[in-house]
């Protein structure tokens, strides 16, 4: 896993995640093991400077849907959230995942 990646498996990992998104945003990859296009993200995210949550769809089912009820967001894998305020304030799926938007969304949301 490359170092900016930071595997999440349970609701408090998420809290705490919800809770520093008061003090900047936070961004949250759910990631299927899987599938082809959740790899095409992973390996697009993989030079992004900022650090990324990961929730392994397979291993973390239960944390995927506490974190779709939690935001409203229906799930779906590639899938970014970033959170700010204790919000979602941007996300994206499939081939809209890139580092190029991400970016901006972190700028915008700052």
């Amino acid at each position: 896993m490359d170092n900016h990646y930071k595997k999440i498996t349970s609701k408090e990992q998420f809290d705490d995640l919800v809770k520093r998104s008061s003090e900047a945003p936070v961004v949250i990859f759910k990631h299927s093991l899987a599938c082809p296009v959740s790899s095409s993200a992973y390996r697009e995210l993989k030079d992004f400077s900022s650090e990324i949550s990961l929730v392994e769809i397979q291993n973390s089912q239960e944390l995927s849907r506490q974190i779709g009820d939690a935001t409203g967001i229906r799930h779906e894998s590639p899938q970014i959230i970033v959170l700010r305020h204790g919000e979602p304030v941007w996300h994206a799926s499939h081939w809209n995942i890139t580092t190029h938007s991400l970016e901006q969304a972190l700028h915008d949301h700052a």
